[in-house]
């Protein structure tokens, strides 16, 4: 059981140029908005298509090259692992949400 990994792997294309940030321990940090699209026919015979927003984020010299290379509508294959993180907003309310931590990436044609 030690061989389970945490992998993701995602194609699609940049909602927004990548915000990136230098942090006061030095470090760097990209966030990024990543859509995938994928279309179907629904029971009519219709043709929909259905796009899937991911958030994700990349740290130290990956970051770095990302904001070097990634603007808006580029398409881009990331990988990296999936985390899940949850909070109180400021009503009490608990939210809950997801992101891709960037290993690395390939920018496409």
């Amino acid at each position: 059981m030690n061989d389970l990994h945490n992998t993701i792997q995602l194609i699609g294309h940049l909602g927004n140029d990548p915000e990136v940030k230098k942090l006061q321990n030095g470090k760097t940090l990209a966030k990024l908005s990543l859509a995938t699209s994928e279309v179907y026919k629904n029971k009519d015979g219709d043709r929909v298509q259905q796009t899937q927003w991911h958030q994700c984020i990349a740290w130290g010299r990956t970051a770095e090259v990302i904001e070097r290379l990634l603007k808006k509508g580029k398409n881009v294959l990331v990988r990296g692992k999936l985390v899940y993180h949850n909070y109180k907003d400021r009503n009490g309310v608990m939210r809950y949400n997801s992101q891709i931590v960037v290993n690395n990436f390939v920018l496409l044609k």
